[in-house]
């Protein structure tokens, strides 16, 4: 579609809005879910990371969440407070951080299980089209 500079320039023209929107929308349906277990989403996130693969270097975990390490590391350091999860040195090489569940960020595991299906429900997609959107977006993302 070809627009004039004006054109271009109006909201409803700019893809990044949508995009922005529904991120922000499909968040906020996580937040009921998370609020109670004192989580964030991006905390959330970071430990279905870990769930899937512990002992991970905090730059896999960046990797993975598409995050800078000024986001991921006070982001750990909370969660370590909390008992959650400890950071570890490497012996070889001191500049490499490990990530490690402790017992407690193992257990959250169960608490959370029915969240991905309650917030699925809320998004009105048919499977199809869920599917769809989610081969899309990654697409964008350049992820194979």
């Amino acid at each position: 579609m070809q627009y004039n500079s004006d054109e271009a320039l109006k909201l409803e023209n700019q893809l990044c809005f949508p995009l922005y929107a529904a991120a922000r929308k499909i968040v906020g349906e996580y937040t009921p879910h998370l609020k109670p277990l004192g989580l964030t989403y991006t905390q959330y996130i970071l430990f279905l990371v870990l769930w899937e693969r512990d002992h991970l270097l905090v730059s896999e975990i960046c990797e993975r969440l598409m995050l800078d390490s000024g986001t991921v590391t006070p982001l750990l350091k909370r969660l370590e407070v909390q008992g959650y999860l400890r950071r570890e040195r490497s012996e070889d090489d001191e500049r490499c951080v490990y990530v490690v569940l402790t017992d407690k960020g193992y257990s959250l595991k169960d608490s959370v299980r029915d969240i991905p299906l309650k917030v699925g429900s809320c998004v009105g997609l048919t499977p199809g089209e869920a599917a769809l959107l989610y081969k899309t977006l990654y697409k964008i993302l350049k992820v194979e």
